[in-house]
């Protein structure tokens, strides 16, 4: 984590053109924890910090034609390869910080985000700025297509108690900014946690 918002473009910026090549086979991950925010036809979602986009044609087909897909990242690289890809024809891109989302007042149904919380600053303020723009009931999905532990081998680090990602720290971190987590999966395939927005 950075405060340095430099800092996070630099890293997803020297490595945007390849990062699709580098974790191949993360689609039907992808797709199936799109599946469990129960979205609907004409359904609103936003996949915040959606690097090059690969979650949007989930998302877009879980909303279909209707619905609103957007897709939000720090990085202008990410968005430029998730547009070389064809993923812009699934959702609008849009170059912005998650911490100060230019969209309305609960104006979503649900978020989408995919690796997020490791690079947000501010977990607690970014997390309530998501909720703002998520409608009382709406959903947020904090995924990774691999677990902590496989994802802590695969970075040559140990797992420690004050991970941000494990469940009691997920859970109290969420609770402070205004979500309740309603399930929370942390497997060597994948780790999941969903929350709802409480009016």
């Amino acid at each position: 984590m950075s405060d340095d918002h430099t800092h996070v473009q630099e890293f997803f910026g020297a490595r945007a053109a390849g990062w699709d090549r580098r974790f191949p086979d993360d689609d039907p991950a992808y797709a199936a924890a799109v599946a469990e925010l129960g979205l609907r036809e004409g359904g609103r979602v936003l996949d915040a910090g959606c690097g090059t986009g690969r979650a949007l044609p989930a998302l877009r087909a879980a909303v279909g034609p209707s619905g609103v897909v957007l897709g939000a990242d720090l990085t202008p690289e990410m968005l430029r390869e998730a547009a070389r890809a064809g993923r812009d024809r699934d959702g609008t891109l849009v170059l912005t910080d998650v911490a100060a989302l230019p969209l309305r007042s609960s104006s979503l149904d649900a978020v989408f985000a995919a690796g997020l919380i490791a690079h947000l600053p501010h977990p607690a303020e970014d997390l309530r700025e998501i909720r703002r723009v998520v409608r009382p009931g709406g959903v947020l999905a904090l995924f990774h297509p691999i677990g902590r532990a496989a994802l802590a081998a695969r970075q040559g680090r140990e797992l420690t108690p004050d991970d941000l990602r494990a469940e009691p720290n997920l859970r109290a971190l969420l609770t402070a900014a205004g979500w309740r987590m309603t399930s929370y999966i942390d497997e060597d395939t994948r780790f999941l946690a969903l929350a709802v927005r409480d009016a």
